[in-house]
């Protein structure tokens, strides 16, 4: 790896810190090792995580930004701090993840006339995603999102994608030029942070991770586990997240029968990793626009098999009847059926977990994707 980037100034945009803390951390260290002076920008930092960030050897600023919702007078704001910033701290490469910060952190930077402008779509989202209710507020806001993605898209040199779907989707509805698009793949995990775990096989245990959104399939995974549970009501089924603030987003009340009756075991916010070591099998039935699913990737790193969703993102994890099963979305039938198959086959459990390991080494190396990364950035060659 031959480095460009000694003084080589990069900024980091970002729609909230706590992404950054918890999954920048080593491509922020990468770049740092690699000579660059690094800045992330975010609407919040916290004190402990703005500690968390300096010890990596980056500094973190704070913008305005309404992370939700269409908002002009709010996104005027953004988009002339952002510039401002811009033009006074005059950075060689600005990178920015997430909605708006794309749009406007990819628009400022053109504006400012910075050298290397790239964004990174991490899934579409909300808006993207085909849900029953969405009605006229999701098809208005997918219409703003569109052409607000035509302006980012002008804006920026390069765009990074995490799978197939939404390169295609990105072309045809929001005029991306795929001469700028870069199809990364996964982002990948840090797999010394996950390894492999010995099965669990005493209860079988089926663990969700997620936002308890309706589009992650929540209601589907309750569902299901319900009917499995009162065939086998020895089995166990954990749901962890917390409640988001997103209109797609269930209430407390939503889940409380589920809970009540002992079908599932929902902790809310937690650290999955001593919950993924209990884990037999790992369960993702969304249907959300999703990037490549990280909570999946940390769950097949400990070798845990992978009942999960034919849908954007996430059929990207799992080679069907190989590491797991691909269910229909919204099919609460078909999903109990699957994880009727590890009841009644346990086997199944050890060898589709040690399937779903070696996917993990060979796809989901996180060294390997930020190296391309800044690639992209042109700080290495």
């Amino acid at each position: 790896m031959r480095s460009n980037s000694q003084g080589v100034k990069v900024i980091l945009a970002a729609n909230m810190s706590w992404p950054v803390v918890n999954f920048r951390l080593p491509l922020i260290r990468d770049l740092v090792a690699n000579g660059c002076s690094v800045e992330v920008l975010s609407p919040d930092w916290p004190g402990e995580q703005l500690e968390i960030l300096r010890s990596a050897g980056a500094r973190g600023l704070t913008f305005p930004l309404q992370r939700t919702g269409i908002n002009p007078l709010w996104d005027i704001r953004t988009l002339w701090h952002l510039y401002r910033h811009f033009r006074n701290s005059k950075p060689q490469v600005v990178f920015s993840f997430g909605a708006k910060t794309n749009v406007w952190g990819m628009v400022a930077a053109r504006m400012a006339r910075v050298p290397r402008r790239v964004a990174m779509v991490e899934g579409m989202g909300y808006a993207f995603t085909d849900s029953p209710g969405g009605g006229v507020n999701r098809g208005l806001l997918r219409w703003i999102l569109r052409m607000l993605y035509r302006l980012a898209f002008a804006s920026a040199h390069r765009v990074v994608l995490l799978n197939q779907d939404d390169l295609r989707d990105l072309t045809n509805l929001c005029g991306l030029d795929e001469s700028k698009a870069y199809l990364l793949g996964p982002i990948g995990i840090p797999l010394e942070d996950w390894p492999m775990r010995e099965p669990h096989l005493n209860p079988i245990t089926f663990t969700m991770v997620g936002r308890i959104l309706r589009e992650k399939g929540v209601m589907e995974y309750l569902e299901a586990a319900r009917i499995v549970k009162s065939r086998h009501p020895e089995v166990r089924f954990n749901l962890l997240g917390p409640l988001f603030d997103n209109p797609g987003t269930l209430s407390a009340m939503d889940i409380k029968p589920y809970v009540e009756d002992g079908t599932v075991c929902w902790p809310g916010m937690v650290d999955v990793k001593p919950w993924l070591e209990r884990t037999s099998v790992f369960v993702l039935p969304s249907y959300y626009r999703e990037g490549v699913p990280r909570s999946t990737q940390e769950a097949m790193a400990m070798g845990r098999p992978v009942i999960t969703t034919d849908s954007v993102g996430c059929r990207d994890t799992v080679e069907d009847r190989v590491n797991g099963f691909l269910v229909p979305p919204r099919d609460v039938a078909a999903l109990a059926e699957a994880m009727e198959r590890f009841v009644m086959e346990p086997e199944l459990i050890v060898r589709m977990g040690l399937e779903s390991r070696r996917m993990a080494e060979e796809r989901f190396d996180m060294r390997s994707a930020n190296r391309r990364i800044m690639e992209v950035m042109g700080v290495i060659a």
